[in-house]
């Protein structure tokens, strides 16, 4: 049994996300296996439907390391849009952690050195769902 929290997606998001994943264009990468893994154990939602506290494509959202207390606000984008200062890809290992979480959970990923990092979502600053951006 997994002790991830629980997670909501938009249906719209699990849509374009599994058409990038079955794309082919990104499955060398690393991040494609966890990504699959947290859109198979999400709770999916309408857009309209989705609470604005989660944290969605293309949500900037404010959260907290919880080992050094320093805070960062992070967007996060699909893969072509990521290199921008503050953006994180949800292929990226912490870009998959944060899709679907909550205000005030919490996710832990390993980075590089075997060192285990530890973010809160302390606020989702835009959700695109929330202000009705979403599109067909």
């Amino acid at each position: 049994m997994s002790n991830a929290p629980a997670i909501v997606v938009s249906s719209l998001d699990l849509q374009r996300l599994n058409d990038l994943l079955d794309s082919g264009k990104y499955a060398d990468l690393p991040g494609v296996d966890a990504l699959r893994a947290e859109l198979d154990r999400a709770k999916v939602v309408e857009p309209g439907d989705m609470p604005p506290d989660v944290v969605t494509m293309n949500s900037i959202v404010r959260c907290v390391d919880e080992a050094s207390g320093a805070t960062h606000e992070l967007t996060l984008v699909y893969p072509h849009a990521s290199g921008a200062a503050g953006s994180v890809s949800v292929l990226a290992p912490v870009g998959s952690a944060l899709l679907g979480l909550s205000v005030g959970q919490s996710i832990a990923w390993q980075v590089p050195g075997g060192r285990t990092l530890k973010l809160k979502v302390l606020e989702v600053v835009r959700q695109p769902e929330a202000m009705g951006e979403y599109h067909r």
